[in-house]
């Protein structure tokens, strides 16, 4: 009985450990909304730069905040530093969409919205679903992105 008890204390932890392992778009939401309070009593500026310097208040396990520019510019990227600076809006997902320029569509005629694509996981290693929630402020996208399930 005590190894039955056991068993069923492991499924249940695990299907917790995989419930609270998905990205929620609530966070991700949430996360957009928290760099926006923080660039409008700060700055914009103030916000690059607490982004590029990786502060935890805008990392939260793999949703992060990261901003672009409307003329598709990468402006602060917590995980890839690297890629600051760069315009990417000719390179495709996965699977040929060019969703970059659908983030750049959507802040131009709606300011906020959902943007759908195919992307490397960097801790599955796998490409997968994944879906950014993004916020238009004047001439700044906030960007926040979760891996859908699947």
């Amino acid at each position: 009985m005590k190894f039955v008890k056991f068993l069923l204390a492991m499924l249940l932890t695990s299907q917790l450990s995989l419930a609270l392992a998905e990205d929620n778009p609530a966070d991700a939401i949430a996360m957009v909304d928290k760099g926006l309070a923080y660039m409008q009593k700060n700055g914009k500026d103030a916000l690059v730069q607490e982004i590029n310097n990786k502060n935890p208040e805008f990392i939260n396990g793999s949703i992060y905040l990261y901003l672009r520019g409307m003329d598709g510019v990468v402006i602060a990227h917590p995980i890839n530093p690297k890629l600051v600076g760069k315009n990417m809006l000719d390179l495709p997902d996965a699977d040929g969409k060019y969703y970059r320029k659908d983030i750049i569509a959507l802040a131009k005629s709606k300011g906020k919205g959902w943007v759908d694509y195919r992307y490397n996981n960097p801790v599955s290693k796998q490409v997968e679903n994944k879906t950014t929630y993004i916020l238009r402020n004047n001439d700044v996208i906030l960007e926040a992105g979760i891996y859908k399930a699947k």
